[in-house]
């Protein structure tokens, strides 16, 4: 467990981290646990060599290193935190004299270990060595035990703050009294999320892990939905539709605040369990492993028990097969496998029956054949499931990526005519409907709870802004001329196609999950080493963004990411997924993602450093495309070679851009804005040239594969390639952890506004 606090005014320089020691290395109850063990465990010969003793003195003398930084950073806690200062002092107190023992124990030349030959004895107290350590962790576990009350008091204080500043929000009247509190509760709704977003990352159950990124994420769109709404309501102050907009961006807020409060303290109001209902795939699997265990114990199971379940899901399958959208075809395919699954159930029933009146010990043949008949009809019907689910939400994606009625909405709006915008309203319900119903099948298929909380989420958001968008164009269309009213629907909008890119993202998690490749994303980790950047660490300062920027950089951000969309869409295309052609493609595709994550204050990316070191890092591997590309047009004819040929020469400019921004030293708030807005809008260009290509380069490549076979000189020859294994998986053995970047770097955090 790793426990983040920040420290008070007295340290501003980062945050303070009891999980992870200085330079990224672990403390005792991490890394040096093994090392614990190892001293434990070591066998007890009476004679050592000197290589072995200086081997045990090594280990004795790392942990007891370890336990002292753990202790000063408890003990720094401790200075800040008067009401649990005796505590934490005292179980630090033990965890030094714990070290100390264990270094004592270990030490070679401590004349205690000599015996009357100069022989050295060392270590040959293994019952102390027992007690050192039990004593070490019981004392660290202690501090880190108060280190997360101390957390949960900062949370639940900072979002006491919030409220209150948020009920005053609520209540101005004038836009000067508005854009003084606004200022107070956007500082802090900064502190809240960095807060809570420390506490995200050190959320082990990855249900509340869930639950929390949801809750987070509401509160970021709100934020600026509550700033159009209140000025809105404030220029127009007896517009209806503007009141009922603002009151739901506060009750929604209020909510997310009390969500973030239920999970971190892990209390639920009354008559809220939070257990989610039982969705389809956590009940198709739940009823093929019962199946499927019969084959090995004949244990006694009331067939109805078995059958009762599958009619529960027969049940939550008419989601499928009542629904308006779904199509004559894909109904009748369901109710027809639901209707196989049944028969074999039954037929399996009987079988069991059967072999339970004559008494048999292992299932017999007739039951074998019924098992298998059983798995695979229900294995059928999931897939079907899935097919549906999947394929509704694609085309629907597909067809709002135009965003013509919202284009609709707000012309409508700009143009006064409340008759048009009621008409557009209705298409735009129709389609609220639709993503609902979609993201509820989804959550019936998605095959993890984090997934299906997600799905939820998906469903709760398009089922509140569908009905605000609509409100902010009757707002509109009442004050066609009002340019706040018009600012007010753009960020509604701007957040319905946020959320559209969040489904698209969930649908591909889901996909993976179901064709078993969760947790093998091309994730592309390429944060700086330690002291890479030491020298500007002393320097460096953070940078707050103000409204205009925010807007700036989030819209960057959002474009960055539909096109990170379109690259994995065209790289989804290719027959040879291990191509490299799209390897490149995925690793530059993978890297924006992970700057689109910067502008909204997420991932890895936690400084401008970390970003404009991804930059440098995304423009070599746009590089080595470039130079594979160009040994590609080699082998074309001369008509071929121009069909790429300038996207390929725009590919290596802008990489070369970007190369060179990203390493230009710059000073200020307005440089640095400067050249992060620079370094986005060239990998946009880079994107861009990418999606291109690989198309073309695809339809190519094919053309010859059918013409002349597949040539060596494009399937087997090794191109030289920049990025290395160890770089993809980010060097993960070399000691170097992220939680002491945000340790050490903390106070260089870009989007702090965020």
């Amino acid at each position: 467990m790793r426990i983040c606090l920040r420290p008070g005014e007295g340290h501003r320089r980062g945050n303070v981290c009891l999980g992870v020691g200085e330079r990224g290395q672990a403390t005792p109850h991490q890394v040096r646990s093994n090392q614990i063990t190892t001293l434990i465990n070591h066998k007890d010969k009476p004679k050592k060599s000197e290589k072995t003793l200086h081997a045990i003195q090594k280990v004795g003398q790392a942990v007891s290193a370890a336990v002292g930084r753990f202790v000063a950073v408890g003990e720094a806690i401790a200075v800040e935190n008067e009401e649990l200062k005796e505590e934490i002092g005292l179980a630090c107190f033990e965890a030094r004299r714990a070290g100390n023992a264990i270094a004592q124990l270990t030490d070679v030349v401590n004349p205690e270990h000599l015996e009357t030959d100069g022989r050295s004895t060392v270590f040959s107290d293994r019952s102390g060595m027992v007690k050192a350590a039990r004593m070490l962790l019981s004392s660290v576990t202690k501090v880190l035990v108060l280190a997360d009350r101390i957390v949960i008091k900062q949370i639940i204080t900072s979002r006491n703050k919030v409220l209150v500043t948020l009920e005053q929000l609520e209540r101005v009247t004038t836009f000067q009294e508005f854009v003084h509190i606004f200022s107070q509760f956007g500082n802090e709704m900064v502190e809240f999320a960095h807060l809570t977003g420390d506490r995200q990352n050190d959320l082990k159950d990855e249900k509340k892990k869930a639950r929390m990124a949801a809750a987070r994420a509401v509160l970021e769109k709100c934020t600026m939905m509550l700033l159009t709404a209140s000025k809105t309501c404030l220029r127009h102050p007896d517009c209806e539709s503007a009141r009922i907009n603002k009151d739901t961006v506060f009750h929604r807020m209020r909510y997310a605040l009390e969500q973030v409060i239920e999970i971190v303290t892990d209390t639920w109001p009354a008559g809220d369990s939070q257990v989610l209902p039982v969705s389809l795939y956590a009940g198709i699997k739940d009823f093929k492993g019962r199946v499927e265990s019969l084959r090995d114990s004949l244990y006694p199971l009331p067939y109805e028990s078995m059958a009762a379940q599958l009619e529960a899901m027969v049940e939550q399958i008419e989601d499928f097969t009542d629904s308006a959208y779904t199509s004559h075809e894909q109904r009748e395919g369901i109710l027809q496998l639901c209707h196989l699954t049944r028969q074999h159930t039954q037929q399996l029933i009987a079988d069991w029956t059967c072999a339970q009146s004559v008494k048999a010990k292992d299932a017999t043949e007739e039951m074998e054949l019924s098992v298998l008949k059983t798995c695979q009809s229900i294995s059928e019907l999931r897939r079907e499931l899935h097919k549906v689910a999947v394929g509704r939400a694609t085309d629907l994606l597909k067809l709002h990526s135009d965003q013509l009625t919202l284009q609709t909405l707000k012309a409508a709006g700009n143009e006064g005519n409340l008759e048009a915008v009621a008409e557009y309203a209705r298409t735009m319900n129709e389609q609220k409907e639709q993503l609902v119903e979609t993201c509820r099948l989804l959550c019936h298929i998605s095959g993890t709870e984090p997934l299906e909380i997600t799905c939820i989420h998906a469903e709760e958001t398009f089922h509140v802004i569908g009905p605000q968008i609509i409100s902010a164009a009757q707002t509109l269309a009442l004050h066609p001329s009002s340019k706040i009213a018009k600012e007010n629907l753009d960020v509604f909008c701007e957040s319905w196609e946020s959320q559209l890119c969040d489904m698209a993202v969930l649908l591909r998690e889901i996909n993976d999950v179901f064709e078993g490749r969760r947790g093998d994303k091309r994730t592309y980790l390429s944060l700086p080493r330690p002291g890479k950047h030491s020298a500007n660490l002393k320097t460096a300062k953070a940078v707050k963004l103000d409204s205009e920027e925010q807007t700036t950089m989030a819209k960057l951000g959002l474009e960055l990411r539909l096109l990170t969309s379109d690259v994995d869409s065209e790289v989804d295309r290719w027959e040879d997924q291990e191509h490299e052609v799209v390897r490149q493609s995925q690793s530059i595709s993978s890297m924006a993602y992970s700057m689109y994550l910067f502008t909204r204050g997420e991932g890895l990316l936690k400084t401008t450093l970390d970003l404009f070191h991804q930059a440098e890092m995304l423009s070599e591997q746009g590089l080595q495309l470039h130079s594979y590309l160009q040994a590609l047009s080699s082998q074309l004819l001369d008509e071929e070679k121009a069909a790429i040929l300038p996207d390929t020469e725009k590919l290596v400019s802008l990489c070369q851009q970007l190369q060179m921004g990203a390493k230009t030293p710059v000073q200020g708030k307005s440089a640095t804005f400067q050249k992060v807005e620079s370094s986005i809008q060239n990998t946009k260009g880079i994107l861009s040239a990418v999606v291109f290509l690989l198309p073309v380069c695809s339809k190519l490549i094919r053309k010859y594969k059918l013409a002349q076979g597949c040539p060596q000189t494009w399937r087997d020859q090794q191109l030289p390639t920049a990025i290395k294994e160890e770089t993809l998986i980010g060097k993960s053995t070399n000691g170097f952890g992220v939680s002491s970047l945000e340790q050490h770097m903390a106070n260089l955090t870009f989007l702090e506004s965020k």
